[in-house]
C-alpha cells in the first residue's frame, strides 16, 4: 500500500498549476504518452521526424504557434543563440494572441502538455510558449501601463 504514495512518473520538464488554470507540461513528442498528461499540443511547425499519429498520440497541432521558419532556422539549436531566440520568439507570439488564448482556454479546461521534437530539453520552443502561458495567467486582467506611481 505504502506505493500508492510513492511519485509518479515525472515529465520531462516540471510542470506547474496556476489560479488560472491547470497545469502545462512540455514533453518531448519522442516520450511514451502518460495517461495524465490531458491535452497534447504539438507546438512545432514540422511534424516530428519518423513519428505516426498514434505514436505522438497528439490532440492538437498548432503550426502556427511555432516559431516562424526564419526565426527557427536562424536558432539552428544553437544555445549562444538562445537568449536572443527567447526575445525574437516571444514577439512572434505577441502577434498571435487567438492562440495564445485558445491554450489558455485548454488549459482552464484540464491539464495541457505541449510537445516539440528538439533534442534540447531545456532549450526549445515549448519552454517559452510555457513561460509565456504561466506570466499571461498571472497577470491582472486590467493593464496598468501608463498610470502615475
Amino acid at each position: 500500500m505504502a506505493r500508492r504514495d510513492a511519485p509518479r512518473n515525472r515529465p520531462a520538464q516540471p510542470v506547474t498549476a496556476t489560479s488560472a488554470g491547470h497545469r502545462v507540461g512540455v514533453t518531448r513528442a519522442y516520450e511514451a504518452h502518460a495517461h495524465h498528461d490531458g491535452t497534447r499540443v504539438l507546438v512545432d511547425r514540422l511534424w516530428p521526424r519518423g513519428l505516426s499519429k498514434q505514436q505522438v498520440a497528439v490532440d492538437l497541432w498548432l503550426k502556427d504557434v511555432a516559431p516562424s521558419d526564419a526565426l527557427r532556422r536562424w536558432y539552428g539549436h544553437q544555445p549562444r543563440r538562445w537568449p536572443a531566440f527567447t526575445v525574437r520568439y516571444r514577439a512572434e507570439l505577441a502577434r498571435h494572441d487567438d492562440l495564445l488564448r485558445l491554450l489558455d482556454e485548454l488549459r482552464r479546461r484540464g491539464p495541457v502538455v505541449l510537445l516539440y521534437g528538439a533534442r534540447d530539453t531545456e532549450r526549445n520552443n515549448a519552454v517559452v510558449l510555457r513561460d509565456v502561458l504561466e506570466e499571461r495567467a498571472v497577470a491582472p486582467t486590467s493593464t496598468s501601463k501608463g498610470k502615475a506611481k
